[in-house]
């Protein structure tokens, strides 16, 4: 064994630390998908208040979305979301990590409790547990299990006591406490406390109850007149977040049904037929001809390898270098600055990439012109576009399944919070860039333009395609994103194979990561 053989030991062995270490401490913190839901459900519930005029096509489509019952589906999710949390918080104390503070409700996102930075797993537990418990108490008021609900904010009470830093919620569910008990006790603050605290359609339900008691009929009337306007947009923003998705996956499904007849089709053909569909994109053969493989293992080992020691480098070490030598304090870093921040991250990740390659692969420069093949002509274009397709019911089925194998467990990409809490045009463009410029250049780069050939030169097409996306869906660092990502990446391998233009698998991973944004975006705009 050569010393540089040595060394590449050495330092597969820090990132399988690293990377193992990451996984691991992932299955600590909720999904994203469970977070997802909730907005939904915010949104049906404002929806719902909709009262459309007879006849209106609104009216129908508000029946078709929001169901007989939103609010006690709404109460169901809430409560589950409630006890997943509380049993990730059971397992961590009783891994014996000592109780951390929540934090004021000011130094809390908008719509379900995430600080600018994330604080420690059980802090941000504790505080995901005290607004969900808030507002199941007003869908349990709003049902007409006004005991249940005064029992829920009175435990919220008690519990507060034993935090520190938890002053709003309390007082907020002291207020509520007061609207809907028998008689009412209405608090001097009360208005100001509902309207600062709450959010969507549990502030306008509290404020709602609390014109009623004060008998504020103007009052009253302009705030049922701002519900039904705000009912009206989250209905079509529900209208847009659900039936996107659906058409895509119905043409998606359409595409897949047509290639499995195509493939099943082809088999029955003549041998001198079957001769000239051995010279199909597919055929392991012709991708061993196409892409001439003149390195060995090694050399993939050492790209791979140098590249998660640059990516572990650069976040674990440079990025917080430079922002503790700029003087700066991460814990006051609002959604711009987190942007920012990500962006140097995230290029300096990239050039470093761009340039292992190229120090990698130096020694077998000229490339044939088949490799990192990059050309605006041919049918690269309906290639991305159908395989985005037909990615949609594939990753969505996954996703589903994945969601229930892990028990809304395993975390997620932590930019995924500062989208949803996004309200800056500046702060929105750059996440933009990042999501859909970025990441589908240097990724699809990597590991199609480099991994996914470079492996054909050991495993046959259908493996290479599934190592590589494996390692694709490894390197974002969550369990929650194995699954759904490997998935993901099978399916821009097969793009890559078929059209064998590195531009058909990175429009499909840009108009992927776009319609994630764009739906982000829209979940999120419903909070007000």
């Amino acid at each position: 064994m050569t010393i540089k053989q040595l060394v590449l030991g050495a330092l597969t062995l820090v990132v399988m630390t690293l990377v193992g270490w990451s996984l691991l401490n992932s299955w600590t913190k909720p999904q994203i998908q469970s977070q997802l839901q909730l907005y939904q459900t915010n949104l049906l519930l404002q929806a719902g208040e909709w009262q459309s005029p007879e006849g209106d096509q609104l009216g129908s489509t508000r029946n078709a979305l929001i169901g007989d019952n939103p609010l006690k589906t709404a109460l169901s999710q809430y409560q589950e979301a409630r006890q997943s949390a509380q049993t990730t918080l059971e397992r961590l104390n009783e891994a014996g990590s000592a109780p951390t503070p929540i934090l004021p409700e000011s130094e809390l996102d908008p719509e379900l409790g995430s600080p600018p930075v994330r604080p420690s797993p059980q802090r941000q537990l504790q505080q995901l547990i005290a607004q969900l418990d808030l507002r199941s108490g007003i869908l349990q008021a709003q049902l007409g299990q006004t005991d249940i609900a005064l029992k829920t904010w009175k435990d919220l009470i008690l519990q507060s006591k034993d935090q520190t830093g938890l002053q709003e919620l309390p007082e907020t569910a002291t207020t509520l406490t007061g609207l809907w008990s028998t008689p009412p006790r209405l608090l001097p603050d009360a208005e100001s406390q509902l309207s600062d605290h709450l959010k969507g359609w549990f502030r306008y339900q509290a404020l709602a109850r609390l014109y009623q008691l004060q008998q504020r009929q103007d009052a009253l009337s302009a705030l049922r007149a701002m519900e039904q306007r705000l009912a009206q947009g989250s209905l079509v923003r529900l209208s847009i977040v659900g039936t996107m998705p659906a058409v895509g996956g119905l043409i998606g499904l359409g595409l897949l049904a047509g290639w499995l007849v195509r493939q099943l089709t082809q088999q029955q053909r003549s041998p001198e037929d079957a001769r000239e569909l051995s010279q199909s994109p597919l055929s392991s053969k012709v991708v061993k001809a196409t892409w001439p493989v003149p390195w060995n293992g090694e050399t993939i080992w050492q790209v791979m390898v140098l590249w998660f020691i640059a990516f572990f480098g650069i976040s674990l070490i440079l990025v917080p270098l430079t922002v503790a030598l700029s003087g700066l304090e991460p814990t006051t870093f609002g959604a711009r600055t987190q942007t920012f921040v990500a962006l140097f991250s995230y290029a300096g990740m990239v050039m470093a990439g761009l340039a292992v390659l190229y120090f990698c692969l130096r020694p077998f420069l000229p490339q044939p012109r088949r490799w990192f093949h990059v050309s605006w002509k041919g049918n690269w274009f309906w290639w991305g576009l159908g395989g985005y397709f037909a990615a949609l019911p594939l990753v969505i089925a996954v996703s589903l399944v994945n969601q229930r194998l892990l028990q809304n467990q395993g975390g997620g990409n932590p930019l995924l919070d500062v989208i949803l809490q996004s309200r800056d045009s500046i702060t929105i463009a750059v996440l933009f860039l990042m999501v859909a410029v970025l990441a589908p250049f240097f990724e699809e780069t990597l590991f199609r333009g480099f991994l996914l050939p470079s492996l054909t030169r050991y495993l046959p097409t259908w493996g290479a395609i599934a190592a590589s996306g494996l390692l694709f869906a490894i390197a974002h660092l969550n369990l929650s994103d194995i699954l759904p990502l490997t998935a993901l990446g099978m399916i821009l391998g097969f793009t890559y194979l078929r059209s064998r233009n590195l531009l058909a698998s990175m429009l499909l991973h840009s108009i992927w990561n776009s319609g994630s944004f764009l739906g982000l975006l829209i979940l999120s705009g419903g909070a007000s």
